[in-house]
């Protein structure tokens, strides 16, 4: 071994090892290997008021280090081969020092799509570590840490146990909040409209009435619809005009990050966290054919929309061989992204092999990859196709006092419609309306109406209404929004973004106490200067600096000033059990009446002064399998389960159902015993020695079989139509078809 390529991700890895001889070794680093610490600040401030990170290796990732550093010290030459973007220069940074390589020194090698051309090309121009990504990355972190370690314990210890706050989260939760509040504040205005149907069933709208144009609230009442309705009755209506033109519809560019994610969710219904955790897949390398495996579309975390002249070259070839010439534009479509620091150096998303169709990915990817790919694949070539071209026409019906207009259109040329679909069909008119011919109505109504309050964000609507607000990044979208909903914060009813109740509160405290941070345009402006790090523009510490000395005289006056709602609320009455009063308290699932005399009296109610009855525990007839002591049936928030009488010291629960042991088969990855589960309504098979052992599967795997490529447990299953055998090996996921005799 020659040469030591070192990634971030094991699939990578994998994937980038099939391409190359045997004298290069592919690892993965599996993330950061050197960060701050987990359970402590890990900042501190010099004598000059420079911030100082303390960088570790935690112990999880000593073993992983020791290997590296092993093929390190075998190697001619170690390339740094991570992501290309801030945060893959971090990692192959840290990943130097923690090796006490000379990070300035060691090659660094990048690319937008892992295919054995692109690597090769890669090795071939190596470059040295871009010192002002990581930097760039590095005060992203720094001002991260600072906010979600001084303020997140703050709002815990003035509001609710396990709060937290964030630079772009907590950004994000006030455009919620915001849109949330504008809803509850909404006042419905009354208006009518006139829906008209004329004769040859042409539907047309009230444009005009005594020569004033009539807008969508125009008409306040049923008084003036009405004066308006007998008007049109009385009058008499022919076409005055017709106008005919031309129109071309242009492609939309190829994806990047926002779009993507918000393609997905409107079209797919994938959740942005979702749709990066399968691009992720198809970068880093699926199966395109029985024994090859390559990444099939380019780096997804991106801001920009250029496209290489390879990949433009092999579109126009697709176009002009599969559709024909008519479909290629003269020159190829360039396109220019109008985000805040889009990374032109970067490629947008697309599939990294034109010829990899979607006939062959329906055979190689499982239903959510062949989705996803599909949209990627069409919009690249749809991008480079010729514009769409339809016939228009616009129709003047009038009378004496009232005017209406009848649009529609026809497709002339379908163009780049070839690869999306057509989403407003045409509406034909008939041949026949031509100027000054007698219009009959054949239908008038008056409908009373009432505006409706603005809509509550999609996932897809609020990365719209992040990029366009420059908060953020492509990296950041998704993650934002799963801790908003892992901490409480939101939740999804339909697909629409609902706050709860404790966001306004948190929003409200924010508001007040730390107004710069939940401000969108002070948040905006940070993601500038980090972009002005990252272009070498502005030195590192100077943002940091300008940041942490205000932001923590705030954090202690905040100390002082919030008024904690953690502080019980008295109700003048006395507890039933107890004789003390009783008082209101904050819970995480809202308020609740409890005895004051807590915890010698567990009295509680809720709101309405129900009790809250909490059943009593019951000896069962059950011995606990590790200490021997009795097991207590108990109530928990998921049902009755059991739990040994030895607590705390005997630690051992289990479900109240006798567990199902598979006979002959045991857990693959610990040799423990499968027990058959069920999780709302969904059998599965899991180990006994969960959670030491987390293994689980849907289906049984099998005695007597292995995997053919990594020698891992299989599952006989159905996939597509066809009985196959399914590697459990997340990494690998094999398949191969099992024969008649094996499948009956």
């Amino acid at each position: 071994m020659k040469y030591l390529i070192i990634v971030e991700s094991p699939a990578k890895a994998k994937t980038i090892g099939n391409f190359l001889p045997k004298d290069y070794k592919v690892v993965a680093t599996k993330g950061h290997i050197r960060d701050l610490p987990d359970k402590r600040f890990g900042i501190n401030i010099s004598d000059n008021g420079d911030i100082v990170p303390h960088y570790i290796v935690s112990r999880d990732n000593n073993k992983k280090l020791k290997d590296i550093r092993e093929f390190a010290k075998k190697s001619e030459v170690i390339y740094l081969a991570t992501d290309e973007d801030r945060e893959g220069e971090a990692i192959g940074f840290h990943t130097a020092e923690a090796l006490k390589q000379d990070a300035s020194k060691l090659p660094r090698i990048v690319f937008h799509e892992i295919t054995k051309s692109a690597i090769l090309k890669a090795l071939e121009n190596p470059r040295t570590l871009n010192m002002d990504l990581v930097n760039a990355q590095q005060t992203r972190r720094l001002l991260d840490r600072i906010v979600g370690y001084k303020l997140s314990p703050l709002l815990s210890s003035k509001i609710q146990r396990g709060l937290s706050a964030g630079r772009v989260q907590s950004s994000a939760l006030k455009i919620i909040v915001d849109r949330e509040r504008e809803i509850k504040a909404f006042k419905p205005v009354e208006y009518w409209e006139l829906p008209t149907l004329f004769k040859n069933n042409i539907e047309a709208n009230l444009y005009s009435f005594k020569g004033e144009k009539l807008e969508k609230l125009s008409i306040k009442n049923e008084q003036e619809a009405t004066e308006i309705y007998d008007s049109i009755k009385k009058d008499s209506f022919k076409i005055s005009k017709v106008d005919e033109r031309d129109r071309t519809v242009s492609p939309q560019p190829p994806f990047m990050t926002s779009t993507l994610q918000q393609t997905a969710s409107n079209r797919l219904g994938f959740s942005p966290k979702k749709t990066m955790s399968i691009a992720q897949t198809l970068y880093e390398g699926v199966q395109v054919s029985p024994r090859k495996k390559s990444g099939v579309i380019t780096y997804m975390r991106t801001d920009s929309l250029n496209l290489s002249k390879e990949a433009v070259d092999s579109a126009r070839d697709f176009i002009a061989e599969n559709l024909g010439k008519e479909y290629l534009p003269k020159e190829p479509k360039v396109y220019s992204s109008k985000s805040k620091g889009a990374q032109e150096a970067h490629e947008a998303i697309r599939p990294t092999m034109v010829d990899f169709t979607l006939a062959k990915a329906k055979e190689f990817l499982d239903d959510d990859q062949y989705r996803l790919y599909e949209l990627i694949y069409n919009r690249f070539l749809a991008s480079q196709t010729e514009s769409a071209k339809f016939k228009t026409k616009s129709v003047h019906i009038d009378g004496k006092e009232s005017s209406y207009r009848v649009s529609g259109r026809t497709l002339l040329f379908d163009g780049f419609y070839k690869f999306q679909p057509l989403e407003d069909r045409d509406k034909i008119l008939p041949k026949e309306l031509q100027a000054d011919k007698i219009m009959e109505i054949q239908k008038l109504e008056k409908e009373q109406k009432f505006t409706e309050p603005p809509k509550r964000f999609s996932e897809a609507g609020l990365v719209k209404k992040l990029e366009s607000l420059g908060i953020g990044r492509p990296s950041t979208y998704a993650p934002t929004i799963s801790t908003l909903q892992s901490r409480g914060y939101i939740t999804l009813e339909k697909r629409r973004i609902e706050p709860k109740e404790i966001a306004f509160t948190v929003m409200e405290v924010l508001e007040k106490h730390f107004s710069d941070i939940v401000d969108q345009d002070f948040t905006a402006q940070l993601e500038n200067r980090l972009d002005s790090v990252a272009n070498g523009d502005e030195v590192w510490q100077k943002p940091l600096k300008e940041f942490y000395q205000p932001f923590m005289e705030k954090i202690e006056k905040g100390k002082e000033e919030i008024k904690s709602l953690k502080e019980a609320v008295p109700t003048g009455r006395k507890c039933p059990e107890c004789e003390e009063e009783l008082v209101i308290r904050k819970g995480r699932f809202g308020e609740f009446i409890a005895c004051s005399g807590f915890p010698k009296c567990r009295y509680t109610e809720n709101t309405k002064g129900e009790k809250r009855e909490k059943k009593a525990d019951v000896v069962s007839d059950v011995m606990c399998e590790k200490c021997g002591k009795p097991m207590l049936i108990k109530s928990g928030r998921n049902g009755d389960f059991l739990a040994c009488s030895g607590f705390p010291k005997c630690k051992n629960a289990r479900p109240l159902a006798p567990q199902k042991f598979v006979e002959g088969i045991n857990c693959p990855e610990c040799n423990g015993r499968l027990i058959e589960k069920e999780f709302k309504k969904n059998k599965f098979f899991g180990c006994e020695n969960y959670p030491k052992c987390s293994f689980s599967s849907k289906f049984l795997p099998e005695k007597d079989k292995k995997c053919s490529e990594c020698g891992s447990a299989v599952v006989a299953r159905t996939y597509r139509g066809k009985n196959v055998y399914e590697c459990l090996n997340k990494e690998c996921k094999h398949r191969e078809e099992r024969v008649e005799e094996e499948s009956s």
